[in-house]
Formats: structure tokens, sequence, C-alpha cells
């Protein structure tokens, strides 16, 4: 075997094992993944149940319903749907409808979102870019370029 041949067998096994170590690990990390979905793309693309995402949009007004025992219920929307939430644990402080929100959970057999986690925002610039971009166009954006489109437009 030659210099040359040597070499290209060793990038060749050196390739061969870096494609094994990554398909390992995106094999071990496909559970651990989580995709953004907005209310309109759950309603347009059927979510399984049991399925892991992240649900973003805006708390809508007058969707919030808290029992006694840290259970609380609302609505987020994108303006142009909605999906029923559940959680049960304490809310951030910044929590509060007409407000934007990320939720990380699962979706229900019933449709409903059952989130371990939820996420409120404290302006407009501090945002996922998902949901901005959502808003945006839906024309509903309140943040830096909310000149740019509006419900009017």
């Amino acid at each position: 075997m030659t210099r040359k041949q040597r070499r290209l067998t060793l990038i060749g096994a050196a390739g061969a094992v870096l494609a094994g170590a990554l398909g390992l690990i995106l094999f071990a990390l496909n559970d651990q993944i989580v995709f953004f979905q907005s209310p309109t793309d759950i309603a347009d693309n059927a979510i399984a149940p049991g399925q892991r995402i992240r649900l973003g949009g805006l708390v809508e007004d007058g969707s919030v319903v808290r029992s006694d025992n840290a259970q609380v219920s609302f609505r987020v929307t994108d303006m142009e749907n909605a999906v029923p939430v559940t959680y049960k644990g304490i809310l951030p402080d910044l929590f509060r409808e007409g407000q934007g929100v990320v939720t990380e959970g699962i979706v229900g057999p019933d449709g409903v979102f059952v989130a371990d986690s939820v996420l409120a925002k404290h302006d407009e610039n501090y945002i996922p870019k998902e949901v901005a971009e959502a808003l945006k166009d839906k024309g509903y954006w309140q943040g830096e370029e909310a000149g740019e489109k509006t419900s009017a437009n």
C-alpha cells in the first residue's frame, strides 16, 4: 500500500467513525428535540396526541381560569386560532392576559395542550423568533417594527 492509499484509508475510516458518532447523537437526542408550533400550525397540521411541542402565542383575553390546587387553564392564540392549555404549577410573575407566552408540553387526546413549563415575556423584544414571525404575519406584532404591518394593513 502506498502512502497515498494509507492516507485515504485513514481519512475514510475517520469519516465513517464521525458519521457513526453523529448518527448515535441524533438518535439519542431524538426524544429531546422539541419543535415550535403556533395555534394555527396545530389546527392545520394534525399533531399526534402525546407529541411533545412548544406552543407560543398570546394569552387570550378573558380565558385564564385558576383553580384552588394551582391548576390554571387558559387559551393561547395567534389571533387566528386558539388552543386550550392546562398547567399545574406556579406561573411566572409576568404571565397575564394579552401577553406573549411560550409553553412546552404535550397535546392530549382531547386536543387540550397539557403544559409542564410556561415562559412569559417581559416585552415585545423578548419573544421567540417563531412567535414574533407568526404575529407579524397575522398583523398583530407590537414590537420595535410595529409600524411595518398592523391589522389595518
